[in-house]
């Protein structure tokens, strides 16, 4: 054997010795990925196993739970029905929170052909995975989507007045992003493994609408077909659908139409300094009235008010998905309050800059706030919520 080696070429020789040998393939990936992404949904998981074991009979298939490090533990009887069922994984995210983000990563952790989406709680139809299957098998398509809304239906299963928030949302969507779809609102989709690959640098990890995303970013090449379902109730647990979605469905139509050219956070940040300048004057109102002496104190005491109000609201809806509790709330409140200080010097220096300038009084003004705004904004995020 060794003889027979060194006849060979020193290259073929070293690419011989060096290259490990390659295990024999013992099972192939399975043919779908179904993605459960979840929080708090402990009690729903082993039923959804025993759903999808009934649904998907002779049909290759595993579960992949991403779940957002819940606190009551789905994460470990995830984990333990997985050490006795190979179909069931578990994708445990700390620090990031966000159920499009947690489709994007189960979607990309799979490696089977076709992937699903679908809530975790059994209000999908866990019975029309079987036929969006076939449908992708053909071959004539990319994306095919439960719809609540096909023949002009409505199976939402909603209240009155959640089913008309849907058709609004619905048909704002569909004039504004032009996505051809009777329900771009649907969280039960399957799709091509591939497109995901293509789509995912692309698609925005905050929010609820995962499927408006895929749809509006893939417009021009996604083939799509819709199939009839009709919403179900919840097993076990509560919605996590709040006011929230409203903000995160803004922040979507806002990127899709600006082409990710405005940032929806900065957008929120601005609105909520808004809502601080209200916060300030009440203060100063209040503490001018208590007799407070000396109006530069009330000024001060105001102005630390303003900021402590913003910090608030960003921290519960700006940052939402990295939201300060504890220990850390209370260091951000403090490392806020330094940051916009020093965003105050710099709005009256950049203004009186400007103003020196020549320019009216207005457009100093406006300049320096601008200035103090994207100072806020920019070292905040970098240093209170430590956002990419």
């Amino acid at each position: 054997m060794a003889q027979q080696l060194l006849k060979k070429p020193a290259a073929v020789r070293t690419a011989e010795v060096a290259a490990p040998a390659l295990a024999p393939m013992t099972e192939p990936a399975p043919e779908l990925s179904v993605i459960l992404p979840a929080f708090n949904e402990r009690a729903n998981i082993p039923m959804m196993v025993e759903r999808l074991s009934r649904a998907l009979d002779g049909i290759d298939w595993e579960v992949i739970v991403v779940d957002d490090n819940s606190p009551d533990g789905t994460s470990a009887l995830t984990r333990d029905i997985g050490s006795r069922d190979r179909r069931v994984r578990c994708i445990r995210r700390v620090g990031r929170r966000g159920l499009a983000g947690a489709c994007i990563e189960g979607m990309l952790a799979s490696n089977a052909p076709y992937v699903a989406v679908m809530d975790a709680d059994g209000q999908h139809d866990e019975s029309l995975l079987t036929a969006m299957v076939l449908k992708l098998r053909g071959c004539e398509t990319d994306l095919v989507v439960a719809s609540r809304y096909t023949d002009g239906t409505n199976g939402t299963g909603f209240t009155a007045a959640r089913a008309k928030a849907s058709q609004w949302s619905t048909a704002l969507a569909r004039r504004l992003l032009k996505v051809e779809l009777t329900d771009p609102m649907s969280g039960f989709f399957m799709l091509r493994r591939e497109v995901i690959d293509e789509l995912a640098p692309k698609l925005s990890t905050q929010g609820f609408k995962i499927l408006l995303d895929i749809a509006a970013t893939g417009r021009d090449t996604l083939r799509i077909a819709e199939l009839p379902f009709v919403f179900g109730a919840r097993l076990h647990g509560e919605s996590k659908l709040d006011a929230r979605v409203a903000l995160d469905f803004g922040q979507l139509l806002l990127a899709k139409l600006t082409r990710d050219a405005i940032s929806y956070r900065f957008v929120l940040f601005c609105l909520v300094g808004l809502t601080g300048i209200g916060a300030h004057m009440a203060a100063l109102a209040a503490l001018h009235g208590m007799g407070v002496p000396g109006f530069g104190v009330q000024q001060t005491i105001a102005t630390m008010v303003a900021i402590a109000w913003n910090y608030v609201f960003n921290n519960a809806y700006t940052y939402r998905d990295q939201r300060l509790t504890g220990w850390a709330f209370v260091r951000g409140l403090i490392v806020f309050e330094l940051v916009c200080s020093v965003g105050a010097i710099s709005n009256v220096g950049v203004a009186s800059l400007i103003y020196a300038g020549g320019p009216s009084w207005w457009i100093a003004g406006l300049g320096g706030a601008v200035m103090g705004a994207v100072w806020n904004y920019t070292v905040s995020a970098a240093v209170v919520w430590k956002a990419p």
